[in-house]
């Protein structure tokens, strides 16, 4: 009995060892886990931190790009609305000469590059400087469709601050010589939302940047940049 009192002592004792060791390892996995899954965030960031501006310093362009940020009864919602409000005011400052609005049109009844156009001309922007891209339906499509079938190869971006840099960066990937200008906004539910979902969005991001998937529409050429440039030069 001795014996085996002795022995059930000696396994009491290396238990707490194990389970030190399995918990070490547990955190030192959610360590590793947390690390992986910021880099992708660190790589937007450092992608887009020199080429991020204001309205008041963003460079001259041919083009502003304003990324769809969904509608509300046809219209678009607040958010939105900021990116339209930069991009008239820098065509109004002549800062760009073409705004190309880029959003989804995948659906009956839902469709943002118009509603976009609509905001804007109620603006001050002339409808013959607005192209729509209608199969923007993430931003690297619209990054690739800029380049591939609007034969944008300079641009200033618009969007809000949590999104501005992940489009920076992808434009960028891209082939789009980009800079952004992340506009104001209110530090609502909606922002605390998509800056979370920016933590996330950021490792598609990555991924995309570094594979180069062909956007889910490409289609034929289109000419409407080209032709509204044109226009003002002749």
């Amino acid at each position: 009995m001795r014996g085996i009192g002795k022995r059930l002592r000696g396994k009491r004792l290396r238990l707490p060892l194990r389970t030190v060791r399995a918990r070490r390892r547990a955190v030192q996995a959610v360590m590793v886990g947390c690390v992986l899954a910021l880099l992708p965030s660190a790589w937007t960031h450092a992608a887009a931190a020199p080429r991020l501006r204001t309205t008041a310093d963003a460079p001259a362009a041919e083009v502003a790009v304003v990324f769809g940020a969904g509608l509300w009864n046809g219209r678009p919602t607040p958010y939105l609305a900021y990116r339209l409000d930069a991009a008239a005011e820098l065509y109004r400052a002549g800062k760009v000469k073409v705004v190309l609005v880029t959003g989804d049109n995948s659906r009956t009844g839902y469709d943002e590059p118009n509603a976009m156009r609509t905001y804007l001309t109620g603006h001050g922007v002339p409808g013959d400087r607005i192209v729509s891209d209608y199969a923007g339906f993430d931003t690297w499509d619209s990054c690739v469709r800029a380049k591939e079938i609007f034969g944008v190869h300079r641009a200033v971006l618009i969007s809000q601050g949590f999104h501005i840099r992940r489009a920076v960066a992808l434009c960028q990937a891209a082939g789009v010589d980009s800079y952004g200008v992340g506009v104001d906004d209110v530090h609502d539910s909606t922002w605390y939302y998509g800056s979370t979902r920016e933590v996330f969005a950021a490792g598609k991001a990555a991924l995309d940047a570094a594979l180069k998937p062909q956007p889910r529409f490409l289609g034929p050429k289109e000419e409407g940049v080209s032709r509204a440039l044109a226009a003002l030069a002749n």
